[in-house]
């Protein structure tokens, strides 16, 4: 493949880029608390065999130096599960260690501590592997999944795109236009974005950029065109990404409170249905641009939009490359198992009742991203910690574990549904030297 990066795209983009990122960066990242409750695993991998027992290492610190508190407390427990291990914990010059027995089947064994400081309590926790790579899905993959697939794929596509597109003058700059963008989708429902195309002749690759959950509005990726890539960022709720914040906060806590949920016992009408062909639209709109260079082409997402990566690009082989992180939707059915399920956890708590029923964990099957990644082809890079509690490491390695294409990972231990700037440099640079060949 060519390289149609130039250095004038690549330079402006690194100004652009330091800028966009930087916001996006620091969102991403969870800021320290007031109190540091540090919990370790006494390997410097944080990973066990199966029986081997762990060590969590505690310590309890407020700027560097051990400080009074109240209320420590621990529990040791399995990811989502009760406590196997509780108590108060005592302890020395802010230091303490809590040992455990390991677990018997591959896993994740989590260690949380809590203390007390002017009455108000802070938590650190830990998580300690236990052949992590064993780890195997629970959901059921329905005899006929590819055909669905291809059945629904075959009926968006008898749908006209209708693109439409306008150019934001006064958020381009000297070396990239800016575009809001939408274009039609099933059910008469249209998907919405910011295009970002870098300014001058010649032809580009393409990244498509999947959201994680949640309904806000968009403002495009300068950075990415900026270093020579077209850059579609899209919403999936069908309503235009530019409106004033109240509209997202109201439609939040109002119409599309838990969308995941909606139409969960109907595999035809689900949610995610038109989420899921939403992202090909997507894909189409892209390689109908005659800035494409028709050949490059990569995806990228984080929680729900690393389970948009690995779905659309198992479903659709446009996409050479897919990057994301700690994705969501997998192994849905953990909990009926006795262990982790992944977001939106619609089988935990006060949804079991709602949702364990045969209609519900068949529409899972066509929609959990475990299914997508036995069929995926799309080399990837990964990365995410084993301190996640929205989308616990149990369900995303269920899923990371059936890929049979190229992949590599990117651990960085102690984070949880968060990130740090390194990961998202590492995806970005990865996605580009890949995109450039």
């Amino acid at each position: 493949m060519k390289n149609y990066f130039n250095l004038k795209h690549y330079f402006a983009g690194l100004i652009a880029l330091a800028i966009v990122s930087f916001a996006e960066f620091a969102s991403a990242q969870l800021p320290r608390q007031y109190l540091d409750i540090s919990v370790l695993p006494d390997k410097p991998d944080w990973t066990y065999q199966l029986g081997e027992n762990v060590k969590f290492i505690v310590s309890v610190t407020q700027s560097g130096r051990p400080i009074s508190v109240e209320n420590v407390r621990y529990f040791v427990k399995e990811e989502k599960m009760d406590p196997i291990k509780e108590g108060p914990l005592t302890l020395q010059e802010g230091k303490a260690s809590i040992t455990a027995d390991g677990m018997k089947m591959p896993g994740f064994l989590r260690c949380e501590v809590f203390a007390t400081i002017d009455g108000k309590e802070y938590r650190g926790l830990g998580t300690a592997a236990f052949e992590p790579e064993k780890i195997q899905p629970t959901v059921q993959m329905p005899t006929d999944f590819e055909a669905f697939w291809a059945k629904e794929k075959a009926e968006l596509a008898k749908i006209p795109m209708d693109p439409r597109m306008i150019h934001i003058p006064e958020r381009s700059t000297e070396t990239v236009d800016v575009y809001h963008v939408n274009f039609q989708n099933v059910k008469n429902s249209r998907i919405y974005g910011v295009l970002t195309v870098p300014k001058g002749d010649g032809k580009y690759p393409a990244i498509l950029q999947v959201p994680g959950a949640g309904i806000r509005p968009y403002s495009g990726d300068l950075g990415k065109a900026g270093r020579g890539a077209i850059t579609l960022q899209i919403g999936i709720h069908g309503i235009p990404i530019d409106m004033a914040p109240e509209v997202y906060a109201n439609l939040t806590s109002g119409a599309l409170n838990g969308y995941w949920n909606f139409n969960i016992s109907d595999k035809d009408l689900y949610y995610y249905r038109r989420v899921y062909l939403g992202c090909i639209r997507a894909v189409d709109f892209l390689v109908s641009l005659p800035q494409y260079d028709g050949q490059n082409l990569g995806i990228q997402g984080g929680s729900q939009g690393g389970a948009l990566a690995i779905v659309t690009a198992a479903l659709d082989p446009r996409i050479n490359y897919l990057t994301a992180m700690y994705p969501a939707l997998s192994d849905m059915t953990g909990y009926l198992h006795g262990r982790a399920g992944g977001w939106p956890h619609v089988f935990a708590g006060n949804n079991l009742q709602n949702f364990n029923n045969p209609k519900t964990l068949e529409t899972i099957g066509y929609y959990d991203v475990v299914n997508f990644a036995k069929i995926l082809k799309t080399p990837g890079f990964y990365t995410w910690g084993f301190n996640d509690d929205t989308c616990p490491p149990t369900s995303f390695y269920s899923a990371y574990n059936q890929i049979k294409a190229p992949k590599e990972v990117f651990l960085v231990l102690e984070t949880g549904h968060w990130a740090y700037p390194e990961q998202w440099q590492k995806s970005e640079n990865w996605l580009f030297e890949k995109l450039k060949k």
